[in-house]
């Protein structure tokens, strides 16, 4: 029984594989929020091209 106990605390491959679940986590959350912010500024510079061409006086 006190082998038993002993190697299941030894073993180590649940907690790597849980590290590896963060660090995935962490990459996909890291991606997304860049996403978000180049959305955003894209989004905010077509806008202001959008009003430039619309504003921009007409050549006839």
């Amino acid at each position: 029984m006190s082998n038993l106990i002993a190697r299941f605390v030894k073993d180590e491959s649940g907690a790597t594989a849980i590290e590896y679940g963060l660090i995935a986590a962490l990459i996909a959350l890291a991606i997304i929020t860049g996403a978000g912010a180049l959305g955003n500024a894209l989004n905010t510079k077509f806008t202001a091209i959008s009003t430039a061409v619309t504003n921009a006086p007409s050549g006839s």
